[in-house]
């Protein structure tokens, strides 16, 4: 689209208009969502056929990094409703581990569905926990967070000991517990699965993916996947949600509209546990996973508030982060070292057109950056036949940190993000 211009302000002189730039319109956020979904696979498939590694858009990939991130992108969904009322959460790790705990304790007594709930419950406990320390107490927000997750993990060992151990003879380790149904589109399935099968270029690629995520859908990954339109909806749409965030942005202001700003602190700091509940709870009663141990979580909940981080604190945004992160966690488990070092073959294809795009906005200092990034991981890709067995788990850990590094300047966190507040503040 083209700049349109409109004649609207005085000249200096004689009174003559002078033209008034017109903003171009911003590109929707699902849209853009939309392209990059599209841009990645792209380059997915071209390295995939580049490299002769098939595992990078393969149904198994795919459907192994969606189980993976559903934690993920449940504690990214907690962060956001904790931060957007103006708590910093890094307690979502121990809010998460809680929820293991209660998802196996609440399966093994009453089926996959209680111990959901109990995961959810388990997590908001930790959630409440929180909201008293830092809103009614006034504790630095960090500090009571990584207090949180020190707690969790001594609970669930404690309990783990208490409870676990008698029925399975191992205080690390629950019994084994229900799961939940898997479902099929079995129509769409074998069709996806006989594309991928023929092996064509960009085609198996884009039925390969497809595939891997409607295949063995679990009802907890249905739910996840709808809390995102509707947390979108709730915070950005309804008054509820604009209330909430107020408290997020300007909690002076919204107590002089007269807005119960502790109330709505506690209400998101709950809800943020329960969501992080629900992510210990994918851990345990995904069919694929494993009944609760102890350390499980593996630093998930750290990753979800990155993944929060990099989504700029919106729903959209969170997914892609969590998509991303769990792709690269499911890919180094189903292509092993070959994979990983096949994708970073991928990421120097998405540096070179990173790299053209800055060059076209005449963006000199980051096209540059970019052309020294994709140099040194060409020289990594080119100098290795495999990666070392010792860095592949670290996978996700490694793309946290890169994508961070990258998406740091372009983050707008609520203003009142971790600040301290006091009722009566503005009198």
């Amino acid at each position: 689209m083209t700049t349109t211009t409109e004649f609207s302000r005085p000249g200096p002189e004689s009174g003559t208009p002078m033209p008034v730039k017109r903003k171009r319109p911003r590109v929707p956020g699902w849209l853009r969502g939309v392209i990059w979904a599209v841009v990645a696979i792209a380059v997915m498939s071209t390295a995939s056929y580049a490299t002769g590694v098939s595992a990078l858009t393969s149904s198994n990939t795919a459907s192994t990094a969606l189980r993976l991130a559903l934690p993920i992108l449940l504690c990214a969904l907690g962060g956001l409703w904790a931060e957007r009322v103006g708590v910093i959460n890094i307690g979502l790790e121990g809010m998460m581990i809680l929820g293991t705990w209660g998802a196996a304790w609440g399966a093994y007594y009453g089926g996959a569905w209680v111990g959901l709930l109990a995961a959810i419950g388990f997590g908001a406990l930790g959630g409440l926990l929180h909201a008293v320390a830092t809103v009614t107490f006034n504790v630095n927000h960090i500090v009571s967070g990584v207090a949180i997750n020190l707690l969790g993990l001594g609970v669930a060992k404690y309990l783990a000991n208490l409870i676990f151990e008698p029925l399975s003879g191992n205080p690390r380790q629950s019994p084994p517990v229900p799961k939940f149904d898997t479902y099929s589109a079995a129509g769409l399935s074998d069709w996806l699965g006989s594309l991928e099968n023929q092996q064509r270029v960009g085609l198996s690629d884009v039925a390969g993916i497809l595939r891997g995520l409607v295949t063995g859908v679990a009802p907890l990954t249905m739910i996840a996947i709808v809390l995102i339109p509707v947390s979108y909806w709730i915070l950005w749409r309804t008054r509820f949600g604009l209330r909430l965030r107020s408290c997020g942005e300007n909690p002076v202001a919204a107590e002089s509209l007269g807005v119960n700003v502790y109330r709505y602190k506690y209400v998101g700091v709950l809800i943020s546990g329960g969501f992080a509940g629900m992510g210990g709870a994918s851990l345990v009663l995904l069919k694929g996973g494993a009944d609760y141990l102890e350390n499980q979580t593996n630093g998930r909940g750290y990753i979800g508030l990155a993944a929060m981080i990099f989504g700029n604190w919106r729903p959209g945004g969170l997914l892609g982060g969590a998509a991303l992160f769990g792709y690269s966690d499911g890919l180094q488990l189903a292509g092993g070292g070959d994979a990983v070092l096949a994708l970073l073959y991928g990421a120097v294809i998405l540096l070179a057109i990173i790299v053209i795009v800055q060059l076209i906005r005449k963006r000199w200092l980051a096209a540059a950056l970019g052309v020294v990034g994709a140099g040194i991981l060409y020289a990594i890709y080119w100098t290795n036949d495999t990666l070392p067995s010792d860095l592949i788990p670290y996978t996700a850990h490694f793309v946290t940190l890169i994508v961070l590094a990258v998406a740091s300047q372009r983050l707008r966190p609520p203003k009142a993000d971790g600040a301290q507040y006091r009722r009566g503040e503005g009198d």
